[in-house]
């Protein structure tokens, strides 16, 4: 049986890493690929070798990590770091199989002629889920070679996320690359014109023209979460077979399966279609259990992969005091990104039913990037419900959001009389509801409502989430 010669892995290597003939030489891939604003926050992790320890770059398929991988490597030589003493391996490329990433390391040291054991050097490894027991072998690097900065990635995030958390204590910073914001499609879509990124409110960002400002909301839900989608004049002709097939379809068929033995994928199918078509409903394992014939015990399996592989993301309920109930019986699920839904269906319009419940998945989806603050809950009683709320350490309510698609409720607040006992019972003196147009504010009952349009709301959280941190 043939084996891939020595002469084979180092021509590949190589290949791959271009910039060692010269530091101008990057991918082509590169030349028309505008870096996601997540730069910025990654690569201060990814540079620093103060700290021992690996990065772990996480996300779903097909968010940008590969590229950012290459901005990042791009930004190390533009700064002044020798080009040769950066190497990148694609882990799941076929000539590198059975190599464990000790052998990934002489094989750079011997093409390259680096002392690693000497000299400084950072090591990008893509795709590391695939491999074996990674997370020990890449633990063993990071106390081994205090020469080597480590950087991996993997779009499995079902493996990445749990093996880190497991063996990774203390060696590895886990980094998550969501599918883009609402602010980020638009930057990469040159459409920011809409909004006056100079001037902003007390609020929130406000867009010159909202009309057209909700029509590019309405395409983001459609289309919006994937970079190639916005960027390739191909693929926005057929994005929805893109994303069904490139994220949806390998993730339930191949990734997942592979990692955990999953055995009945057509049943983990039907569970992940039934969770799309309720994004942003309330749900219990009871009602799935029933209405599947799946074992309790079996979906709460997939639904902790379905959550872990960044598909989906669960959110518990709080009563109308902040109280955590004791047997979380009832949850929401919401996708990661509402254009999943468009792929798995159809695009909908700005007035069909399902634009609620998909507003709401897309103003989730923008927080869900990121949750430093503390996770998010939603509030129900028996006579009603809050859809967002963030509580403080005391369990007290710090904000709270409720997601509407209507105009109808700035000149009706006597018709949502549980906000206003919800406000009451809370001290809380301003809530946030947000319209399809409207903008502005109303006193009612000692309560500030503040009315803002939905797709203002997105862009604002979104922007300012990533923003924020680049400060911090």
């Amino acid at each position: 049986m043939k084996s891939v010669e020595r002469e084979q892995l180092i021509e590949r290597i190589n290949v791959e890493n271009p910039w060692w003939k010269s530091k101008d030489s990057l991918p082509l891939f590169l030349k028309n690929l505008k870096p996601r604003e997540y730069l910025d926050l990654f690569y201060p992790l990814a540079e620093n070798r103060t700290v021992r320890r690996a990065v772990i770059l996480m996300g779903p398929r097909r968010v940008g990590k590969t590229v950012m991988i290459h901005h990042t490597i791009e930004r190390l030589i533009q700064e002044g770091f020798p080009s040769g003493q950066i190497v990148y391996f694609p882990v799941d490329h076929p000539v590198y199989n059975g190599l464990s990433l000790e052998e990934f390391i002489k094989l750079f040291s011997e093409t390259s002629a680096v002392d690693v054991n000497a000299t400084p050097v950072y090591v990008f490894f893509d795709e590391i889920q695939y491999l074996k027991n990674w997370e020990i072998h890449l633990k063993k690097i990071v106390d081994d070679y205090p020469y080597i900065k480590a950087v991996a990635s993997g779009s499995a995030a079902a493996a990445l996320k749990l093996k880190s958390n497991e063996s990774g204590a203390g060696r590895f910073t886990d980094f998550l690359l969501p599918p883009l914001t609402f602010y980020e499609y638009l930057l990469l879509s040159g459409e920011t014109r809409l909004v006056n990124m100079e001037e902003r409110s007390v609020r929130h960002y406000q867009s010159s023209d909202i009309n057209s400002f909700n029509r590019k909301f309405v395409d983001y839900i459609n289309y919006g979460g994937y970079p190639e989608v916005v960027l390739s004049g191909e693929i926005k002709e057929n994005p929805t077979r893109f994303i069904k097939s490139d994220i949806i379809d390998k993730v339930l068929l191949r990734d997942l399966p592979s990692l955990y033995g999953i055995q009945d994928i057509q049943e983990l199918y039907y569970l992940f279609t039934t969770l799309a078509l309720n994004t942003a409903n309330e749900i219990s394992l009871e009602e799935l259990s029933r209405k599947s014939g799946v074992a309790k015990n079996t979906i709460k399996k997939y639904l902790e992969y379905l959550e872990a592989a960044f598909l989906i993301r669960i959110i518990h309920r709080v009563d109308r005091s902040g109280k955590k109930f004791k047997r979380a019986n009832y949850f929401k699920v919401y996708l990661t990104n509402p254009s999943i839904r468009a792929a798995l269906f159809s695009p909908i319009k700005d007035d069909d039913r399902a634009m609620g419940p998909l507003v709401e998945t897309a103003v989730f989806s923008q927080w869900f990037q990121d949750q430093s603050d503390g996770p998010l809950y939603y509030a129900r009683w028996d006579k009603g419900e809050v859809d967002l709320v963030s509580l403080g350490p005391d369990r007290k309510f710090l904000w709270a959001v409720e997601v509407k698609w209507s105009d109808y409720y700035p000149d009706h607040i006597p018709e949502l009389p549980y906000i206003v006992t919800f406000c009451h019972a809370n001290n809380l003196p301003k809530i946030r509801i947000t319209t399809k147009t409207i903008r502005k504010t109303v006193e009612y009952k000692n309560i500030s409502f503040d009315f803002v349009p939905a797709s203002e709301y997105c862009f604002t959280v979104g922007f300012n989430r990533i923003k924020s941190r680049k400060i911090s």
